[in-house]
């Protein structure tokens, strides 16, 4: 296994977790910015674990790829309705946010699939 792509996945996986765990626990910053794209309170439960799911399954892939490449396709997804919702939202300035999460899924994704 290509110790970069390890690497950067444990790493993906620890950005991607983080992110979920703004969600669970309601960081300001995340409540701001979910109120502004109207996303309603009942889905941000479903939101966080969508991407803990992603982030443990970048974990597990390390061990099954198959798995890795569910979550990284779970994962472009959740991430590409992000970008999405803020374009629908019309906050442009933020779309480089959930693009900030997603790049370091697909380098992972790229390096595993050249190792």
């Amino acid at each position: 296994m290509n110790t970069a792509y390890v690497i950067v996945t444990i790493l993906a996986a620890a950005w991607v977790g983080y992110s979920a765990a703004a969600v669970f626990f309601r960081a300001g910053w995340v409540v701001e910015a979910l109120t502004d794209y109207g996303v309603p309170q009942s889905w941000w439960p479903w939101l966080g674990a969508a991407k803990a799911a992603g982030a443990a399954g970048l974990l597990v892939g390390l061990f099954v790829p198959a798995v890795g490449v569910v979550a990284t396709i779970g994962l472009f997804l959740y991430f590409t309705g992000a970008v999405i919702t803020v374009v629908r939202a019309r906050s442009y300035a933020h779309i480089p946010f959930p693009l900030l999460y997603l790049a370091p899924v697909l380098v992972a994704a790229a390096l595993g699939y050249a190792a």
